[in-house]
């Protein structure tokens, strides 16, 4: 018998159709937007804990602790994959790598940015093996120093990564196999340590990491960012050593100058640039959530499609979540003769969904070309409008995860007391159905967020299509919100999708 979870009530359906249908009407009747007021707020320029909060940024020992910490579990993770019971949910290595880091690293992006990247137990080891430092500088690097080629420099490959992690993780099952799981988690490793090995600075983290480039577009929707205290200060710099570095601290592992930086996108929170700036300038700061989805964040052609294949992905993840996913997969490989584990079946169903994804958009977005009239290009179009994306994907990937969070970790303190699962047994249908009732906060609550995360992204979806609609329509044109009529039917198709998709029960995990 397979456990489910409740879907999001009709009560909050209702809800969210209601904001959609105010949203859609305020957007097209409402004025363009002319500007977009900004305001941050530096966390080294508030009374008290300023010259705290500058000190803390520039502590390369609260970091290198936290890295031990990280690169701890990991290796636990490894040695319980490799070595513990095969019972996933008895494993630490399933359990802390699905159950609490995969479904609890979107909701720490909201609130912490890129901050995952500068503790990422990959990096670390491959730092350490490659660079044979634990924090200071090395020279010379151990590395061949080769310059990315330049079909390799863009986010191509880590969006190829990520629909093969997304195929291993659920057409293969290693979610629910400690030993793929390890496996996999050792695999990482060795790619972050052969890219430090053979190119320049951290190409792994800029170009290839699935999870580094998700956590990085995703952050562009965090109210954190790290940036420098006083601009001029930046601006007359000649030493440039958030770039460079120093004699002791590593340059920016991903190429960027702090006073140029615009975008939390490549920005690995590192710590680099706090450490080596010699007018300790670079703090973190607030700001309002979006704001570079909105305006500050530059459309590239590539990063266009790792957002559209991000929106994909994360649907299709709720998808195969569904009972009748099942059902519907053995019907299909019964037409096409897969007779096997599915998984020829499984991938087609994999790539079909991002292919009608794509195609969705790329057909309103011609439609969009059409009717505004604008003289963009189809390709500055495309990667223009494709920021609405983030939204859409972020607050569904949210609410969907919140369900894995504060369902299924319940009893996590017993994996942790028995890390291997030696001498136990699966989980009975009563311990399943116990650990159903028993959440972390109550079920109505878990309601009331998931509603609130869809009404987030679709109303940060509308900002996004009204702003970067300036773009492609006159400020001063009555019609301007009907000329955005395609976008905002993706929009809305989307989360009514990722509605519907809350709105059914959800199989468990484990």
């Amino acid at each position: 018998m397979t456990m489910t979870h409740p879907g999001l009530p009709d009560f909050w359906g209702l809800v969210i159709i209601g904001f959609i249908l105010l949203g859609v009407l305020w957007t097209l009747f409402s004025p363009a937007p002319i500007k977009i007021r900004t305001s941050v707020l530096s966390l080294a320029s508030i009374p008290v804990i300023g010259t705290g909060m500058r000190n803390l940024v520039a502590n390369r020992w609260l970091l290198l602790s936290l890295k031990f910490v990280m690169v701890g579990f990991f290796l636990l993770i490894i040695f319980a994959g490799l070595f513990g019971t095969p019972i996933p949910e008895r494993n630490i290595a399933t359990v802390l790598t699905w159950n609490l880091w995969w479904s609890g690293l979107v909701f720490s992006i909201f609130f912490l940015g890129s901050a995952w990247c500068a503790v990422c137990p990959w990096d670390a080891l491959a730092q350490w093996l490659v660079r044979r430092k634990l924090w200071r500088r090395a020279e010379p690097n151990n590395s061949l120093n080769i310059k990315v080629p330049r079909w390799l420099a863009n986010v191509w490959p880590a969006l190829l990564m990520f629909i093969a992690l997304t195929w291993l993780e659920l057409g293969v099952g290693i979610t629910v196999n400690p030993y793929a799981t390890a496996a996999v988690s050792l695999l990482m490793v060795v790619l972050a340590t052969a890219s430090l090995a053979i190119f320049q600075r951290k190409a792994f983290c800029r170009y290839f990491c699935p999870v580094g480039r998700t956590v990085g577009f995703y952050s562009q929707l965090a109210p954190i960012e790290l940036r420098p205290i006083d601009n001029d200060t930046c601006a007359s710099c000649k030493t440039l050593d958030c770039y460079h570095g120093n004699e002791e601290v590593e340059p920016c592992p991903t190429w960027l100058v702090m006073g140029r930086l615009k975008q939390n996108s490549y920005c690995t929170s590192c710590g680099n640039c706090t450490q080596s700036c010699p007018h300790e300038n670079i703090a973190w700061r607030f700001r309002p959530p979006s704001v570079e989805a909105l305006h500050s964040a530059r459309p590239h052609w590539d990063e266009s499609w790792f957002m559209i294949g991000l929106l994909a992905l994360t649907g299709f993840h709720g998808v195969t979540m569904m009972p009748f996913w099942e059902t519907w997969m053995s019907q299909f490989a019964q037409l096409t003769g897969d007779s096997g584990r599915l998984l020829p079946s499984f991938t087609i169903g994999l790539l079909a969904c991002i292919a009608v994804i794509a195609a969705i958009y790329s057909i309103l977005i011609e439609v969009t070309r059409k009717i505004t009239g604008t003289d963009l290009e189809y390709k500055r179009l495309f990667s223009t409008f494709a920021f609405v994306a983030l939204p859409l994907a972020f607050s569904y990937h949210m609410a969907h995860n919140l369900n894995h969070l504060i369902r299924e970790s319940v009893g996590i303190s017993a994996v942790f007391s028995n890390p291997l699962g030696v001498d136990t047994v699966p989980l009975s249908m009563m311990e399943k159905h116990e650990r159903h009732l028993t959440m972390w906060i109550s079920q109505d609550a878990l309601f009331t967020i998931q509603a609130g995360l869809m009404i987030f992204g679709f109303w940060i979806a509308l900002q996004v299509i009204r702003h970067r609609g300036l773009s492609v329509i006159a400020i001063n044109n009555k019609l301007a919100g009907v000329k955005l009529l395609p976008m905002l039917t993706f929009a809305i198709g989307i989360t009514s999708f990722h509605l519907w998709l809350l709105m059914q029960p959800m199989i468990m995990r484990m």
